[in-house]
């Protein structure tokens, strides 16, 4: 089993009233020397068998017709590293 991530943000030239809430808040709780805070989401699908071209091909398309509105947002899918359940630690 594999475990891909897709990671949706908006695009740059879109407003993004969540971040900017965020940035104003960094000082007032003591957190200095931040300028800009975007916020996205991130979505971690765990993948039966391998994570081929196809399997990408057809992760590339959910993300692109469900996962992020692609009008304001952009999104990048990459495949992660998965522990062996023997290397897993709780």
């Amino acid at each position: 089993m594999a475990r891909v991530v897709v990671d949706v943000m908006l695009k740059p030239e879109i407003l993004d009233p969540q971040g900017q809430a965020v940035q104003r808040a960094l000082p007032r709780l003591g957190f200095q020397g931040i300028s800009d805070v975007r916020q996205g989401k991130r979505f971690e699908l765990e993948v039966d068998g391998p994570v081929d071209d196809a399997a990408l091909a057809r992760i590339h398309e959910m993300a692109e017709t469900f996962l992020a509105n692609t009008v304001i947002e952009d999104f990048v899918v990459k495949v992660e590293a998965t522990e062996s359940p023997a290397g897993a630690q709780k």
